[in-house]
């Protein structure tokens, strides 16, 4: 097998249902690597693990997550390799998914780098596209998010420079090649131009990527002009294209050292099995390109984004010098394999305020967005079909709202609720509930009643549609809580509850609770709507410690009171809304002086 040492050994466990906890707990408390197979024998999840006992053993811990337990339901069997460290087990993971290409981790199947423009550093240099970064002299320009204006602006250096096509290295011949003959080349391989001559067109090529000549733009726009007098839209439709397409050449800059002043930006968002990634790179401190990945996967967050930085900096090539992650994953780690195997150092961290923080928050949001579109193409039909039929529901339950209670940094407590429809979330129709009737105190039973009945007596009051089906996080103290509710209001709508520790469907009354497959479709749609009732109450206490942190920060600084970062945050809401403004328009839209607006600019900015 590839990536073992002769010393390393394959051991293959047979998983059964009853039994699998007590297997796991058996294994040894060594470094390694577990390879899931399912009952066919294909290898459809691997993992490293610092102690291999411990972390297979949390895959049948009774509180696992719906993902976890999804892929539980799928092994048969399980290998492992013990390794000799940590870092052996990293790189032989890494070799093993390459290897197996398992169904449940992530894969990244994209082309992922954004291409450059390479001119090789040879006596008679080529200049062509690639994505591929060679240390051997060549200089190179980008990246170039928009590869269309890229084939647009090479076009236009193939017209207009008569520049070798011929790959490698230049080889003497005694007949040109036909390029020769249709003026796209000089002919330096049979000596028709000398390499003084042939520099000065490769000169004018770098002259405008530097920024320094804009006489092929002028020709263009020349011609541009000309055509549309001529009364040829053909012509001054083309030349209009390469002149975008020149335009966006020139206003990127050259990158002739990829490492330098090099930021990346990599947030992850789980929903389901549903992954994306979202990247933001930054050169020489200019937002350069952003992308999406996107992939199904049953890891955790941190595991799979670990995975994922490994296969898409797997060529070394364009690591920046700096990575600013979204989970809390093993940096030294990452960052050892970065320098043992790639010969890159990178500095690999995980903010949590300032500039940097509030960066990597945008790519987190890009990536929410992602995952959010991608759960509202899903067609969840079928699983709502059995879902009615497993809880014995009079109607399709195409119209389903979740509650949750939460304490939002042990201060206060805020309801969540959330709407599903036709499966999927509808981000518009949810709502916080900040509680009016507790005066502070923690109840989570009286919390839900409040949230329940205000939710459903404001419908009552509109003639809004009720839910087809009523679901709360918790077990039967919170089920009996919304039902209170609902019975004084003089509504009677299914009302069920979702009890995490073994994904436990509670029934309101005598009922008895019902338990389910982890892969039963109806199920999956429960804990969805519960998952997403976590994630929204999550975020919503992330942006209550981010705005009152954005108010400390604000009274830091020199001339900012209370009274002032207070008008200042209700203008403008966030800190990024305020760095998008010049120095006068907050000192004129905050009401504040100008010497004070530019303070706050160079704070923030820090």
């Amino acid at each position: 097998m590839a990536g073992l040492s002769k010393s390393s050994a394959l051991t293959t466990i047979h998983v059964m249902s009853e039994n699998a906890r007590d297997i796991a707990r058996g294994l040894p408390e060594n470094p390694g690597c577990y390879l899931m197979k399912n009952k066919e024998g294909t290898v459809i999840y691997v993992g490293k693990a610092k102690n291999l006992r411990r972390r297979v053993s949390s895959y049948f811990l009774p509180n696992r997550n719906a993902k976890t337990a999804a892929l539980v339901e799928k092994i048969a069997s399980i290998d492992y390799v013990i390794t000799g460290n940590e870092y052996e087990a990293l790189i032989l993971e890494n070799n093993l998914i390459k290897k197996y290409n398992p169904h449940y981790n992530i894969l990244l199947k994209d082309g992922k780098s954004y291409p450059v423009i390479r001119i090789t550093n040879e006596a008679f240099p080529r200049i062509y596209k690639t994505r591929r970064i060679i240390k051997d002299g060549s200089k190179y320009y980008g990246p170039y998010p928009d590869n269309t204006r890229l084939d647009e602006y090479l076009k236009i250096v193939d017209d207009n420079y008569p520049l070798r096509h011929c790959a490698g290295a230049l080889k003497p011949r005694k007949t040109p090649c036909l390029y020769y003959h249709i003026h796209k080349c000089s002919g330096p391989c049979i000596g028709a131009v000398a390499e003084k001559e042939y520099g000065q067109y490769v000169k004018q090529v770098e002259s405008f990527l530097d920024g320094d000549d804009s006489s092929i733009i002028h020709q263009v726009e020349k011609e541009m002009l000309q055509a549309s007098r001529d009364l040829d839209f053909e012509t001054a439709a083309r030349k209009r294209d390469q002149l975008k397409a020149l335009t966006v050449m020139q206003k990127n800059q050259m990158v002739q050292d990829f490492s330098q002043d090099s930021r990346d930006y990599v947030a992850i968002e789980m929903r389901s099995y549903l992954c994306t990634v979202s990247i933001m790179q930054f050169r020489s401190g200019r937002l350069i390109g952003k992308a999406l990945y996107r992939a199904e996967c049953l890891g955790d967050e941190t595991e799979t984004l670990f995975s994922f930085l490994i296969q898409y900096y797997s060529d070394g090539d364009t690591l920046p010098q700096e990575i600013f992650v979204s989970c809390d994953i093993d940096t030294e780690l990452l960052s050892k394999y970065f320098n043992d195997e790639l010969q890159s150092p990178v500095y690999i961290t995980v903010p949590k305020e300032g500039k940097h923080y509030r960066i990597l928050r945008m790519a987190g949001e890009n990536a929410s967005r992602d995952v959010e579109k991608r759960l509202k193409e899903l067609d969840n039909t079928p699983a709502l079909e059995v879902l009615q039929k497993e809880l014995g529901l009079p109607v399709l339950p195409r119209h389903i709202e979740g509650f949750d209670i939460a304490q939002l940094s042990g201060k206060y407590t805020v309801a969540s609720l959330i709407v599903f429809r036709d499966g999927n979330p509808s981000n518009k129709e949810y709502r916080h509930f900040s509680m009016k009737t507790l005066d502070g105190k923690i109840d989570d039973f009286q919390s839900m009643r409040e949230a329940v009945g205000r939710r459903y007596q404001r419908l009552m009051n509109e003639g809004s549609e009720m839910p087809d089906l009523l679901m709360v996080d918790g077990g039967k103290g919170q089920v009996s809580a919304a039902l209170d509710s609902l019975s004084a209001l003089g509504l009677d709508f299914p009302v069920v509850g979702l009890a995490k520790e073994h994904e436990e469907i509670v029934f309101p009354g005598e009922r008895e609770s019902l338990l389910l497959e982890h892969s039963n479709p109806g199920l999956r749609v429960l804990i969805a709507v519960r998952d997403e009732c976590h994630r929204f109450a999550t975020s919503f206490n992330q942006r209550m410690r981010s705005r009152e942190a954005s108010f400390s920060l604000l009274e830091s600084i020199d001339g900012i009171g209370p009274e002032r970062s207070k008008r200042i945050m209700q203008k403008y809401g966030s800190v990024e809304a305020i760095l998008s403004l010049s120095a006068e328009e907050l000192s004129k839209g905050a009401s504040i002086p100008l010497a004070v607006a530019e303070r706050v600019l160079r704070k923030l900015n820090f």
